[in-house]
């Protein structure tokens, strides 16, 4: 698998999203992950990007989305949020981008009011929506799995419930592992994944609240979940997942240790593939200096 990271880490403390690429291309990540919002994205905004990704050599894999209207009670609401979406695979064509990964939310009231069975069916029929919106374009909606008590897809059994019912190609799996340890699923249960998984987050934290920290600052146990997710072969990228650095000055640094740190348990279990991959004509290249 590849290693690469969500750009978030600079674009939350102000950096724009064509230098947060260099240094992320300058540290040595093979990929990026790029949050934006696709809705009013200037075509000149999406230029620029494309130019920098083609220039350091830095392919886009995945586009971040929360939406969590698509299970909103409010027809009119689901309506709005599925042409979102439309509009981010349309930017993840435009970019290479493999997949976007696709935040349901929570159900809400507390599951009372709204019957919670209610919600999940709009979860299922609006993802087959954007699913056959996306196949058109070969792009991949990969799921998040949130750690929260009331999130829709909280746990890996829900999971393979929301993959197996929605019965799509396209939409398929993300694994976030400091979520697995939040929502205490063990390595063990990444196997019932074989198959419908594509995208991994890699994160730290204090195991009791969600933390988004570089390995190491946290409790967490990276080794048997990332054995676990080599064996599940996936043909994809472990993407760093960091928020809310204390220092913002320092976000190079804060990115940089979560590099090594990241890279040091990738090797110990073998599942870094040191080439980058030219993800527009599915090519191994080595990255040309930066």
């Amino acid at each position: 698998m590849k290693l690469g990271i969500i750009n978030s880490a600079f674009h939350q403390v102000g950096i724009d999203t064509a230098t947060g690429l260099k240094h992320i291309a300058r540290i040595g990540f093979d990929t990026v992950d790029v949050f934006t919002e696709a809705v009013g994205l200037s075509k000149k905004e999406i230029a620029l990007v494309a130019k920098a990704s083609e220039k350091l050599g830095l392919p886009i894999v995945s586009l971040p989305v929360v939406a969590v209207g698509l299970i909103d009670f409010n027809e009119p609401v689901r309506e709005f949020h599925v042409e979102r979406c439309k509009k981010f695979i349309d930017l993840a064509k435009a970019w290479g981008a493999k997949n976007i990964l696709l935040v349901l939310g929570e159900y809400i009231w507390q599951r009372e009011v709204i019957p919670p069975a209610a919600q999940w069916q709009w979860g299922i029929e609006t993802c087959r929506r954007i699913g056959d919106y996306a196949d058109k374009r070969r792009i991949d909606i990969a799921l998040e799995l949130e750690p929260f008590r009331l999130s829709l897809l909280n746990s890996v059994d829900a999971m393979v419930k929301f993959v197996d019912e929605c019965r799509h190609p396209r939409v398929k799996a993300n694994i976030d592992i400091s979520h697995l340890v939040l929502s205490d699923t063990s390595p063990s249960e990444l196997k019932k994944l074989k198959g419908k998984a594509i995208h991994v987050h890699l994160s730290d934290c204090d195991g009791k609240v969600h933390g988004d920290l570089p390995p190491g600052r946290g409790v967490v146990k990276f080794a048997p979940y990332l054995q676990a997710i080599k064996e599940l072969r996936i043909d994809g990228v472990v993407s760093i997942e960091l928020e809310y650095a204390p220092d913002p000055t320092k976000i190079v640094a804060w990115v940089e240790e979560a590099y090594r740190e990241t890279a040091k348990l990738m090797d110990l279990v073998g599942l870094r593939d040191s080439t980058t991959t030219d993800f527009t004509d599915g090519t191994d290249k080595k990255r040309e200096s930066v």
